[in-house]
């Protein structure tokens, strides 16, 4: 089954159950569901028909409806998230379907249950859809949505933390509304420290998302600058590289990219990062990424290094390391072009580069775009030093083979989505040229490489496919994706790589000046005038310059196209100053107002309650009727609210489907008018055109008949003069043929003399050359005997030499032997001396105990010697005090003896 029947059965399930919720038309809204699920979806949104949107309005409705089964919203999710497949048909269904507002309230609804699937599942389609998004803060359900994700952010539950950071990040980037209304939160700083406790969480992707968020809200505030300081910031660029070079997966690398880019807007850590010390290495380790044939990853890498290149301080070191390494490598990669980029798995950042320049135009456009951008400026940084290096140099002649290669393909049969990618990258891939002719150097370098004929090819298809382009298939003339305005800026790009080459370029000049002659120039030239870009203006302005001094320079048309613009431009600014004054009071408000008074109501109530509470009291007979006459007035308001508040959701649906039809409607009116307008000014010039040829046909009937009154004179005269040249022939043959004659004579004898001369020369120089010759001759024998004499001589010394040789060998080998047995002997000595030393070892350890034993019998004895002193010291004082007692032993010295003692 086709895309167009399944969406009709599917508009048609959606309408027979919103008009009868019963369980067969539930289960055949699932099977349309899952069949549609089932079909490739791509770029279905973007196509503009009338049917997908009606569809995806009707899902987007049903969703948001509390009174929807679990099941049949989650299958309805499923089928939205496959529809926001690219960045287009994400920014449809936010701006235009309000699905962003519509998860929102599926996960008001189910707040209570955050662990639920369909809660789980909403939160990654909102991940999926805000990427890259502005949130308003206005917008339905947001705060609510906020409130969600910090409590959960702050909870005990691993499965739905990391979607909520991830959806948490999204919001807070670039977005100061945002991240006022969670700095305003009571529980921001418990919120705070949850966050700072993640930073040592084993999961990358998790510690990513943490950084992302207090770096979008912490950045400009002390609690930023002690997370982002001097001392800590190396260590937060070497976690964020190594998280991009070694991440968990794309979705971890594509946060940890957005999150440097981030950083890199701060002057202060801009500063830091030119500092840091392994920032080539770094670099060098992310630009490998590049090998890698994920577009996803190259496309982030190559943002970021998009980024780094707004750092003057790093745009520098981006060179070094971009150029520098691939220079001798370079030359033998070029002549590989023809054969393909694939030089192995260490290839070098520039060809890595030139690899993702050739992408498809179908397949990894973004990364083509990226890269040529990004060599853009690290050109423009290269070629604006003093001298082109020669790496640079190298770089260049290999790049330019690719970029010719580019610039082909550009076919109109394929459709409009192909142009307008094709045109983009002939727009990058001229200005790149440009850079490049903006030093001699390589000016010379791309001159040897661009002809005429490209170019003027190139400008060819390009005004085809400006003239031959429907508005009916593109957007509004003067915005920005315009396929008319791509085709301009494209198309003025290359006028504009002509007339820098024009010099240079063989029939450059010649091919330029007939372009800006052709009248199809007018539209593209117009637009480039009164675009909003003021490098588009001066490009308009240079080519115009060039253009006004030439003979057929349609100058009036010119005019006359730039007026249309204006007047369109006009024109729109009305209608769209009319279209926001419909839309100042959007359906939200008259829901918000009922609300609004159900809040009024409940107030009331609260008064009451109160009032009566403090006045207890107060025995009032009538407070009881009066509290009854309340409640039956309350319970009326309260049914009305009700049947108000189905009322006014059904008016709003109402609203929004004749708003969306009102938008197609005017857009669709909007490119009629502008075909009109372009259909008019083409009738005009055609009218105009046929006049000045009906008034230059009249003045031509009028030259044609004098014509023929000069023609009839001319023949007489003509026939007296062909009488006379008759006569004149005859007499000039006559002479002719005798200087004939005569100057065939002079000739033979003038080569005559000259081949006389040349043979006397010639006859001398052959003598003189057989003289030296022979001298040489003479010269060479005596030296060849010579020669062989010497040889002679050499020989017999050749044998004396190898009979020595011989004899030497001889003695060699005797001398080996002799050496072998001295390193036996050596051997057996060096064993006997190993012997020896042990048993010397020995005998130095018992003289060693034998002293330590000596020492120690001189201690004994010097302590029994003291000891010895003693004793005799002991006993003199004995036997002195008995030789006391026995002279003292009489009884006359007994008083004097008491005396002594």
């Amino acid at each position: 089954m086709d895309m167009t029947t399944c969406l009709k059965s599917l508009l048609l399930a959606i309408r027979q159950y919103r008009d009868g919720r019963t369980a067969q038309s539930a289960a055949q809204l699932q099977r349309q569901v899952e069949e549609v699920s089932g079909l490739k979806c791509d770029q279905l949104l973007s196509s503009g028909q009338v049917l997908p949107s009606e569809c995806v309005s009707g899902l987007v409705e049903l969703a948001g409806n509390p009174n929807t089964s679990l099941t049949l919203t989650s299958s309805i999710i499923s089928l939205l998230a496959q529809l926001a497949c690219d960045d287009d048909s994400r920014e449809i269904l936010h701006s235009s379907y309000n699905l962003t507002s519509t998860l929102a309230s599926v996960i008001h609804c189910h707040r209570a249950t955050p662990g639920e699937p369909l809660v789980l599942q909403c939160l990654q389609v909102l991940q999926k859809l805000t990427y890259n998004t502005r949130i308003f803060q206005s917008t339905n359900y947001v705060h609510e949505l906020i409130t969600f994700l910090v409590t959960n952010i702050q909870s005990h539950n691993d499965d739905i933390i990391m979607p909520c950071l991830g959806l948490m990040a999204n919001l807070c980037r670039d977005n100061h509304s945002v991240q006022s209304h969670i700095k305003s939160l009571d529980n921001v700083k418990p919120f705070y420290r949850t966050l700072i406790n993640f930073l040592a969480h084993n999961s990358l992707t998790v510690v990513v998302f943490t950084l992302s968020i207090l770096a979008s809200l912490t950045l400009n505030e002390k609690v930023g600058e002690k997370l982002f300081d001097a001392k800590n910031i190396h260590q937060t660029f070497q976690l964020v590289f190594n998280i991009i070079v070694n991440g968990d997966g794309t979705l971890t690398r594509k946060y940890s990219v957005d999150l440097l880019v981030d950083l890199l807007k701060n002057p202060k850590i801009a500063d830091y990062l030119t500092k840091y010390q392994h920032f080539s290495a770094c670099v060098s380790q992310v630009l490998g990424l590049l090998q890698s044939k994920d577009p996803d990853s190259a496309a982030k890498v190559l943002e970021l290094l998009l980024a780094m290149c707004s750092v003057s301080g790093l745009r520098l070191l981006l060179c070094e390391v971009v150029f520098k390494p691939a220079a001798p490598k370079l030359r033998a990669a070029g002549r590989r072009q023809a054969a393909g980029l694939d030089g192995g798995r260490k290839t070098e950042p520039g060809l890595a580069l030139v690899q993702w320049l050739s992408s498809p135009v179908e397949g990894a456009e973004s990364c083509s775009l990226k890269a040529l951008q990004l060599l853009n400026e690290l050109l423009e940084e290269a070629l604006g030093e003093d001298g082109v290096s020669d790496c640079v140099l190298s770089f260049v002649e290999m790049l330019l083979p690719v970029l010719m290669g580019l610039l082909k393909g550009l076919d109109p049969a394929q459709g409009d989505a192909h142009l307008r990618k094709h045109c983009h990258r002939i727009t990058h891939v001229t200005g790149l040229l440009l850079v490049l002719c903006a030093e001699d150097s390589t000016r010379s370098v791309v001159s040897r490489q661009v002809s005429a004929q490209l170019c003027l090819s190139q400008v060819e298809s390009l005004l085809s496919c400006c003239h031959s382009n429907s508005p009916l298939t593109c957007l509004p003339a003067g915005s920005e994706n315009d396929l008319s305005q791509v085709f301009a800026e494209a198309l003025l790009k290359t006028l504009e790589l002509m007339s820098k080459l024009r010099q240079q370029v063989k029939d450059m000049e010649t091919s330029f000046y007939r372009m800006l002659q052709d009248q199809r120039i007018v539209t593209p030239l117009s637009l480039a005038l009164t675009s909003h870009h003021r490098e588009r203006v001066q490009t308009g302005l240079s080519l115009l310059f060039e253009a006004t001094p030439l003979p057929d320079f349609p100058s009036l048309i010119l005019g006359e196209s730039i007026a249309a613009n204006n007047a369109y431009r006009q024109r729109e600014s009305e209608l769209s100053v009319k279209r926001v004054a419909v839309q100042e009071v959007p359906p939200s408000s008259i829901l918000d107002s009922s609300s609004g008074s159900s809040r009024t109501i409940h107030s009331l109530v609260e008064k009451i309650q109160n009032g009566l509470e403090l006045q207890e009291h107060v025995k009032d007979s009538h407070v009881s009727d009066i509290i009854n006459v309340y409640e039956h007035k309350l319970s009326a308001f309260a049914s009305k609210e009700n049947r108000l508040q189905d009322l006014l959701e059904a008016k709003a649906l109402a609203l929004s489907q004749a708003d969306r039809l009102i938008a197609q409607y005017r857009f669709q009116r909007a490119q009629a008018e502008a075909e009109a307008c372009k259909l008019g000014s083409l009738l005009k010039e055609a009218e105009r055109r046929r006049e000045d040829l009906q008034g230059e046909l009249s003045t031509q009937v009028l030259e044609v008949e004098r014509s023929k009154a000069d023609m009839e004179e001319l023949l007489q005269h003509n026939a007296r003069l062909q009488q006379d040249s008759e006569e004149h022939q005859a007499l000039k043959g006559a002479y002719n043929a005798l200087l004939n004659r005569f100057n065939e004579s002079e000739r033979l004898l003038k080569e005559l003399q000259a081949a006389h001369i040349s043979l006397t020369k010639q006859n001398d120089s052959l003598r003189k050359n057989h003289e030296a010759l022979q001298l040489q001759h003479e010269k060479m024998a005596s030296v060849l005997e010579e020669r062989e004499e010497d040889i002679r001589s050499l020989h017999s010394d050749l044998q004396k030499k190898n009979r020595d040789v011989a004899g030497l060998q001889g003695e060699l080998r005797a001398e080996q032997e002799k050496v072998k047995e001295k390193d036996q002997e050596r051997r057996d000595l060096e064993d006997t001396v190993d012997v020896l030393r042990k048993e010397l070892n020995k005998t130095e350890q018992a003289r060693k105990d034998a002293s330590i034993k000596a020492s120690s019998l001189e201690l004994q004895k010097s302590q029994l010697e003291v000891k010895l002193k003693q004793k005799e010291d002991e006993l003199n004082k004995h036997s002195a005090m008995i030789s006391m007692i026995h002279s003292l032993s009489s009884g006359k010295m007994k008083s004097d003896v008491n005396l002594s003692l």
